[in-house]
């Protein structure tokens, strides 16, 4: 009787520590990243894309490598800067988040390019984005987010400035 007790508790905490083991594995997917201040420019019908905007602030040196959204059939980060006398969109392929650092993704500077949208994003609903970072060793992470989509910037949120971000090295 005592031996049948041990075994079902012997058991019982290895399912207990599996479990748990799961569980903490799953949450170590999600990056080491805060995000702020996140938002998505909304769409009429017809509009083909759209841009979505946050700051993030890496507990590690990370990378931003890549964007997902159901949203839409192709998702990047982009980069605006001036070329002379003309302002350039362009995808990149990676953006450079130093540990502690506030990036601001923002009109006018990097930002999530969100293109072919399936439908137009409608004020007050919310996109869920995907960010794809990679660390130092080259390991990818994950962090899904619920994106709140609005007409505009939020109130102390990232304004258009036209000018990027200086000094920033990728």
């Amino acid at each position: 009787m005592f031996a049948k007790t041990l075994t079902r508790r012997l058991a019982l905490s290895l399912a207990t520590v599996a479990a748990l083991s799961t569980s903490a594995w799953a949450q170590s997917d999600a990056a080491p990243v805060a995000v702020e201040q996140a938002w998505a420019r909304a769409s009429v019908p017809g509009q083909q894309a759209t841009g979505a905007f946050m700051r993030l602030t890496a507990k590690e040196p990370l990378q931003l490598v890549g964007v997902e959204t159901p949203a839409a059939a192709v998702a990047e980060v982009h980069e605006m800067k001036m070329e002379g006398d003309v302002m350039r969109m362009r995808a990149i392929a990676s953006l450079d988040l130093p540990q502690g650092v506030a990036v601001e993704l923002k009109p006018g500077g990097y930002h999530l390019m969100l293109q072919q949208l399936k439908s137009p994003l409608l004020k007050d609903t919310q996109v869920p984005i995907t960010l794809v970072f990679k660390n130092a060793k080259g390991v990818l992470s994950r962090l899904s987010l619920q994106v709140p989509v609005q007409a505009m910037a939020p109130k102390g949120g990232a304004m258009p400035t036209g000018h990027g971000m200086h000094g920033h090295q990728h």
